[in-house]
């Protein structure tokens, strides 16, 4: 037996209500396990100043305000049950206070004015300016390319860079 099943099984050991094969089981558990000899031990002593209580008296029409106190909250619950939400008079006052909102909106925004129509500055159409035509491609600039590189794509690069890249930055003439 581990210590989950003793303490699983404690109560009805301690009543005494439990058949003899698990009995002598719990009874050698508490002679094995320390820990669970200290739970047994602090539970009888517990029981035992439990029982030696003297008994509570109460006055004698402690009853009947119990059975009138539990039937005054039976009445609330019953009250509360029934409530279903806010009233008419809410579902008023909010509908009021949302069309005043929508008129002040409306004012301040002058979305009741007559509509304008929308006027843009004049366009004016130009042609853009031709490119500048590139020098024929200088051998230099495609020979610098890396030996992998294919020579589609380095003169493709070369076409697509500015001329003065092309020429004064890469030793070109």
């Amino acid at each position: 037996m581990n210590c989950r099943e003793f303490r699983k099984h404690h109560l009805a050991f301690s009543d005494d209500a439990l058949g003899e094969e698990m009995r002598v089981a719990m009874q050698l558990h508490l002679a094995e396990c320390r820990s669970c000899d200290r739970y047994d031990t602090v539970i009888r002593r517990g029981l035992l100043a439990f029982r030696n209580l003297t008994p509570i008296e109460t006055a004698p029409d402690f009853l009947d305000r119990l059975q009138a106190k539990l039937q005054q909250l039976e009445q609330a619950d019953a009250r509360a049950a029934i409530y279903r939400g806010p009233g008419l008079g809410s579902f008023i006052a909010v509908a009021t206070s949302m069309l005043a909102a929508g008129f002040l909106a409306a004012a301040l925004l002058d979305w009741t004015g007559p509509a304008q129509d929308i006027r843009f500055a004049p366009v004016v159409a130009m042609r853009p300016a031709a490119p500048p035509i590139a020098p024929p491609l200088d051998f230099d600039f495609v020979a610098s390319a890396s030996a992998g590189l294919p020579l589609w794509s380095a003169a493709m690069m070369a076409e697509q860079a500015p001329v003065h890249f092309a020429t004064m930055e890469m030793g070109g003439r």
